[in-house]
């Protein structure tokens, strides 16, 4: 049995972009750091008993993402010291870890400023959250109390209202300028939400340093990024990966057609990885396992990574790694998304086939 998994997105050290990001985050005890977004289930792209063809473009570039949340979430509750002794207003009003607030007294809020800005509004007075939890509204009231430290109000709960960070794209569709990447959702590292997003872009990035993974301690890309402009939107965060709208062009390449399932064979294989620089080289792996569609719509291979370069480069997968496209026989059959924690040089991944339905 295969013990703890990793995605390797490289979400988490990603902060100086989260600090250019973010401005006075803690001031009501709210902390900054990640989206939040939907979850769309796949459907199928062809009729029974229908053949498609379909060319795309394999990149496996790193770029930086950055994601912006529809509402803001919470990822946890805290107490607040007051003049008549310690006080919990958002556990009191019913609010839950995991959930996202939409709106304040009918207003809408999509990020902490806001919700910040209304809770000092109000002075401790009475507020109508609009709440979404498990994917059903909930209506609640509550107060925030005036902290006897600073005579802030605040509200006793942890937000979190963006997120940023490496992840790599797996491939380009010329024809509509559509992008795929990362192989799977981005979710908070706190609730383990999948991330409603309202509004993201993707940015040029070179990778700087490896930390290299070994059995226990997955590795991680370090990564710079430029700031100053974006080079495609963000518009959907899923299961299957997350998906876009690139601008002019930015990926050139050699077309190669998407594998269907039955296409893909245990065997030999590659994939495309940027561990260096702005520089994607290919590596060889070894597919292992290709598992049942039944069991699993997410993880549908084992990979297993035997290039003597990427070994010593980088121990194996390691955060930063997902979407990096796999390619066998010619054609792309799908994308890195996790590494075994016990064991660095395996990994699994999504099919190309599934990220492809989800796109279109």
């Amino acid at each position: 049995m295969e013990k703890e998994r990793g995605k390797p997105g490289g979400w988490a050290f990603a902060l100086q972009l989260l600090a250019a990001l973010a401005a006075a985050c803690l001031v009501l005890g709210l902390a900054f750091g990640l989206a939040v977004g939907r979850t769309v289930r796949a459907a199928p792209c062809a009729a029974a008993g229908e053949t498609r063809t379909k060319t795309v473009i394999p990149v496996g570039q790193a770029v930086g993402m950055k994601l912006f949340s529809r509402g803001v979430l919470v990822v946890g509750l805290s107490e607040v010291e007051t003049a008549e002794g310690t006080r919990t207003p958002a556990k009191s009003c019913g609010l839950r870890t995991g959930d996202i607030i939409t709106g304040i007294n009918e207003e809408q809020v999509d990020s902490i400023d806001q919700v910040s800005a209304l809770i000092q509004e109000l002075q401790g007075g009475e507020m109508d959250l609009e709440v979404t939890r498990n994917g059903k509204t909930v209506q609640l009231t509550g107060e925030a109390v005036q902290c006897a430290t600073d005579s802030s109000y605040r509200f006793g709960a942890w937000l979190r209202d963006s997120m940023a960070g490496i992840g790599t794209i797996t491939f380009y569709d010329p024809d509509t300028g559509r992008f795929a990447a990362l192989g799977h959702g981005i979710n908070d590292v706190d609730t383990g939400l999948l991330m409603p997003i309202q509004s993201g872009g993707i940015m040029s990035a070179s990778v700087t340093g490896v930390e290299k993974g070994a059995s226990g301690a997955p590795g991680q890309l370090h990564g710079t990024f430029d700031l100053t402009r974006d080079v495609g939107s963000l518009t959907v965060n899923s299961d299957y990966g997350v998906f876009g709208l690139a601008g002019n062009s930015p990926w050139a390449g050699e077309e190669v057609e998407v594998a269907s399932r039955s296409q893909v064979q245990t065997g030999a294989a590659t994939i495309l990885a940027n561990i260096s620089g702005e520089q994607v080289e290919e590596y060889a792996v070894t597919i292992e396992r290709v598992y049942p569609a039944a069991l699993s719509e997410t993880r549908n291979l084992m990979v297993h990574v035997t290039d003597e370069r990427l070994l010593e480069a980088t121990g194996g997968i390691v955060q930063g790694m997902s979407g990096s496209p796999i390619l066998q026989n010619g054609r792309l059959v799908g994308a890195v998304t996790h590494v075994l924690l016990d064991d660095p040089t395996r990994g699994y991944g999504i099919l190309a086939e599934t990220m492809l339905t989800m796109m279109e």
